[in-house]
């Protein structure tokens, strides 16, 4: 009989849930992907030195690292220091720096490791930027910083540049001078206002259709120095869209947590490689999706990762900011940490229901690594927040 716990609900009632799902193993790919596939990674907090909220971050380094040789092992690169290791919300740029060292100079000794990490202007406070020429200044001093240590750069979208542009030819030029300063083809990174609010009208149009153009426009004055574009705006078919517009030496990462087997999986006219939030959650299921994928076996790519759709939905859903609460809290339940705490207190960003219903959906993806463990730690979240099973 399958082990059973009483869970809340949204309706605000205890239920019983039965587990149902068959833990995926953990292994190797057997043969190189067709696609490429980064996975943007969280930080493992240190709840012990933590401070109050405007305290330097205190993370707990030995587990940061092993979780990214973890995913590496699966065959999956890293996204070092995005939004899901909450860059801009609790991870300033210094301790951002730091970790993009530790993750580079600590995975040298696995074969094959593919780091790109996050460049942006988040290390300059935005009030004090009133111009595009600080932006430029800003994103040009974390270029050399994160170029220095070695990998490639992931060009963050700027808050800065959402605050000061006043026309779709300010972005044009910022990017243009700072793609120039890149030593190495770059991934640009379109961040949609769902993931974080202070992004919206980014390009310097309301409206998705003009800021395409200015992104493609972006990208064609440069491409010789872009490999790559991110977006995410969760909306399959405005990826699709764009990815058809692109120059065909510029390849699409899909950042689309909602829709990301179709859009890897492609059509006729092409395919998106991965740069996702959501395959740190699933990477058991995201490796073997990709391994099948590699062998032209469709049916086992859309069986592995079909079941993982509604969860990631759930993770991502509105507020989707929040999501890396959802992605810590599955980490916490796999046992890759011993404490469900995140840095500037996210962990406490969602409701006792969203939880329970990241381990039920986690369960029913084949993604709880070990169920009668992972039982365990959910009743000690549940019994803090005030449930008892």
């Amino acid at each position: 009989m399958n082990p059973t716990i009483k869970l809340p609900t949204a309706l605000g009632t205890m239920d019983s849930y039965s587990l149902q799902g068959t833990p995926l193993d953990v292994r190797a790919p057997a043969r190189p992907f067709n696609r490429i596939a980064y996975s943007a990674a969280h930080v493992v907090a240190d709840p012990l030195r933590a401070g109050e909220l405007n305290a330097a971050p205190a993370i707990d380094w030995e587990r940061t690292l092993e979780y990214r040789r973890y995913l590496i092992r699966q065959g999956l690169g890293i996204a070092e220091a995005m939004d899901t290791a909450q860059r801009g919300m609790g991870l300033p740029w210094h301790s951002a720096l730091e970790l993009i060292t530790r993750t580079v100079e600590g995975t040298r000794d696995l074969p094959g490791a593919l780091i790109a990490s996050g460049c942006g202007t988040d290390h300059v406070a935005l009030q004090s930027i009133t111009n595009c020429d600080q932006v430029i200044r800003a994103y040009a001093e974390q270029l050399e910083a994160v170029q220095r240590v070695g990998g490639r750069v992931i060009l963050m979208a700027s808050r800065a540049l959402a605050r000061v542009a006043r026309s779709p030819d300010d972005y044009r030029r910022v990017y243009r001078e700072v793609l120039a300063m890149c030593d190495q083809p770059v991934i640009l990174h379109w961040l949609g206002e769902m993931f974080d609010p202070e992004l919206a009208g980014y390009w310097g149009v309301p409206d998705y259709e003009s800021a395409a153009q200015v992104c493609l426009d972006v990208i064609g004055a440069s491409v010789d120095h872009v490999d790559g574009i991110k977006i995410s705006l969760l909306d399959d078919a405005k990826e699709i869209s764009f990815r058809r517009q692109l120059p065909p030496t510029v390849k699409m990462y899909t950042g689309d947590d909602f829709n990301y087997p179709d859009l890897i999986a492609g059509d006729a006219a092409g395919y998106s490689h991965a740069l996702l939030g959501i395959f740190d959650a699933i990477a058991p299921a995201a490796s073997q999706a990709l391994d099948a994928l590699a062998a032209n076996d469709l049916d086992t790519f859309n069986a592995l990762l079909a079941p993982t759709v509604p969860l990631s939905r759930h993770i991502f859903r509105a507020p989707t900011q929040y999501y890396k609460t959802g992605v810590v809290f599955l980490a916490y339940l796999n046992g890759f940490q011993d404490h469900f705490f995140m840095l500037g207190g996210h962990h406490g960003m969602r409701p006792p229901a969203y939880l329970a219903d990241v381990f039920r959906l986690a369960d029913q993806a084949g993604l709880l690594r070990d169920p009668e463990d992972a039982i365990a730690r959910v009743r000690k979240v549940m019994a803090s927040l005030g449930w008892a099973d």
